[in-house]
């Protein structure tokens, strides 16, 4: 199965359109970027991959991720990730109705203390919630439910991330919840799990747009009479970032694959691990071919480098994906090493 060739070019139109210098730095200083969600959502791209019956827009999950590697590659300041393939995929699953709005989810945090009561009332606090001031309904996972929550009932203190987008902490008390029993396979870990290949969607796109950025800047600028791409040291930043985008775009793709046939836990572990481990290198291999300009808020390479390093820690960091990674390999034996690799995530 391929990705619809029409979502991928109107996709990269719209956001192309949308996604300025100035409209970005714009969201950034106000914390949400209407405009932008509202032509993003006007076309139902938010709802790719969920049912139409539920409300969503149809369409695969490798659709799903093809938007999200734009979003990333064209930096757009909205919660992608979050409305459709996490909170809208949750949401579908227990049978319970989409908003027509934002829809956030709580990623799960150690500290987090919500409870849920058997009347269906939420109590606590969900940390590090993505664009919660903005949404409209927040999702929870409990014991074997799914739970929609009104986000504006919550008490909201704002936060941001590295690339300033909003990292909310939402404390409720006592509100009313819509409440759905979570099937099979809906759990704690299987957010987790597509959570990280999210972000693996959109860390494929922005890794590709510094890469470009950064072979752009180098052609045009001038030193000693020829351009600075010319020089050897040059040369080798521009082919490390290059190879770490087609590294993190083909582990992308591959995890993607899996994942819309089934079970994709040791190519989603992988897949994360890579593109955590490439952002390292390609934010490197960039900023320093680009030299003072690449820290410059007039310039937009920024856009990409810290929304890279917000992503690479979400969903698991190089830590826990390497000890998953390495406990799903040594558990194999060495003659299962190879099966591991080539059969799938049916092999673990």
């Amino acid at each position: 199965m391929t990705v619809d060739a029409l979502i991928t070019d109107t996709a990269s139109r719209l956001l192309a359109e949308v996604c300025t210098h100035s409209t970005i730095q714009q969201a950034e200083a106000q914390g949400e970027a209407p405009e932008i969600w509202q032509a993003f959502a006007e076309t139902g791209f938010p709802w790719i991959s969920l049912p139409e019956e539920a409300g969503g827009s149809g369409g695969t999950l490798l659709d799903a991720l093809e938007v999200l590697r734009l979003v990333g590659y064209y930096a757009a300041p909205i919660p992608a990730a979050e409305t459709g393939v996490l909170a809208g995929w949750l949401l579908a699953s227990a049978g319970l109705e989409l908003p027509g709005g934002i829809a956030t989810v709580a990623p799960g945090s150690t500290s987090d203390t919500i409870q849920i009561s058997d009347s269906g009332h939420v109590s606590g606090t969900a940390h590090m919630v993505p664009w919660g001031r903005s949404a409209e309904r927040l999702v929870l996972l409990g014991e074997g439910v799914v739970v929609s929550v009104p986000a504006t009932a919550a008490i909201i203190s704002q936060a941001s991330s590295l690339a300033g987008e909003p990292r909310d902490t939402m404390t409720f008390h006592g509100v009313q919840a819509d409440v759905a029993s979570a099937p099979d396979g809906v759990d704690a870990e299987a957010l987790r799990f597509r959570g990280a290949l999210s972000r693996v969607a959109l860390m494929a796109g922005a890794i590709d747009k510094m890469s470009r950025l950064t072979v752009s800047y180098t052609n045009e600028r001038e030193q000693f009479g020829r351009p600075v791409s010319r020089f050897q040291a040059v040369q080798q930043h521009l082919v490390w970032a290059s190879q770490d985008a087609a590294l993190t775009r083909m582990a992308a793709e591959s995890a993607g694959r899996q994942a819309n046939r089934g079970d994709a836990r040791f190519e989603i572990a992988s897949a994360k691990l890579v593109a955590n481990q490439a952002a390292t290198r390609a934010t490197k291999a960039c900023h320093q071919a680009h030299g003072a300009m690449g820290m410059t808020q007039e310039y937009e390479l920024h856009h990409s480098s810290r929304r890279l390093w917000t992503w690479r820690s979400e969903y698991g960091g190089v830590r826990e994906w390497s000890s998953w990674v390495g406990q799903a390999a040594a558990a194999q034996g060495a003659d299962g090493l190879y099966p591991l690799i080539t059969a799938g995530s049916a092999a673990v």
